[in-house]
């Protein structure tokens, strides 16, 4: 994966951020939507598509498209890096495939140990016991 290549593929908007802030937030457009079109996209490949579809599955409008948004700054520029840099993990963790669990045999000293403790048990509280006359 490219990640140059993936970031010219993301579309980005511009708009006012909600909530306090006064002036700046009734003047200034710094909160950033970025945008990118799952299905559309050159640099992944067909199998990174399906995995992060089904991964990304709640995050996906119904055309597959994702959206990120971040309002964090009064800066722009730096909602912008903000956003990219969530994309770039999001995608990262997305095709990250975890390896499979294989169960592991117990060991037969570890079986004999257990058995030979029950016996020795077994045997400790025979002894506690009253004597049949």
């Amino acid at each position: 994966m490219e990640i140059q290549k993936l970031i010219l593929e993301l579309k980005f908007k511009a708009v006012r951020s909600s909530g306090a802030g006064g002036q700046n937030v009734n003047k200034v457009s710094s909160k950033v939507i970025l945008t990118f079109d799952l299905n559309n996209s050159q640099v992944l490949s067909e199998s990174e598509k399906l995995v992060l579809e089904s991964k990304l599955r709640s995050r996906l409008t119904s055309e597959n498209i994702l959206m990120l948004q971040c309002d964090e700054d009064r800066s722009q520029l730096k909602n912008k890096s903000i956003v990219i840099k969530r994309f770039l993990s999001l995608i990262e963790q997305g095709l990250v495939i975890p390896k499979i669990r294989k169960a592991t045999k117990i060991p037969k000293s570890v079986i004999r140990k257990r058995i030979k403790d029950k016996k020795n048990t077994s045997e400790i509280k025979k002894s506690r016991r009253n004597p049949d006359v």
